[in-house]
């Protein structure tokens, strides 16, 4: 699987609550939660970025409670894959079952700008960006047959 997209930074400790608010989980519609796709953290996010695009969290990303509606956001606010130094436990698990690609990378983050282009090559475990290379652990192909189906209730309903 390969991802290219312009990235967007957020710093440390982005919380479920700043990914998707409160004030909004009293759906599970998609389109409605992807309106408001990061909005605690920037209130125009969606209204800036492209579908295709990559959102670059620093540690501890998607800390905070145990929804699924934050990864729903994200993958319905059109976002490719989340790279970040670290994940909180619960989102990295509830990045790939509903179908979001995530990638830890302590080093990209301090070594890009916001703005610029990547290109996430989840096979061979690479991220490049210029004329630099980013090592990441590549998803194993058993995860990345769970992401093609969009998550694990889909692919686990293919069978």
């Amino acid at each position: 699987m390969i991802f290219k997209g312009k990235v967007w930074k957020f710093g440390d400790n982005i919380d479920t609550d700043a990914i998707i608010p409160a004030r909004y989980l009293t759906t599970f519609d998609p389109q409605e939660l992807a309106a408001h796709c990061m909005e605690d953290a920037d209130p125009d996010f969606v209204k800036k970025m492209k579908s295709g695009d990559i959102i670059l969290g620093g540690e501890n990303f998607g800390c905070g409670s145990s929804r699924e509606h934050a990864p729903i956001a994200i993958k319905a606010a059109g976002i490719s894959c989340v790279v970040a130094k670290s994940f909180a436990r619960i989102f990295y698990r509830n990045a790939f079952n509903m179908g979001l690609p995530i990638f830890e990378s302590r080093e990209l983050a301090n070594a890009i700008q916001e703005g610029e282009t990547i290109v996430v090559d989840s096979t061979r475990g690479i991220i490049t960006v210029s004329n630099k290379t980013f090592s990441i652990n590549p998803i194993p192909p058993f995860m990345e047959k769970l992401i093609a189906d969009g998550g694990l209730m889909k692919h686990i309903s293919r069978k």
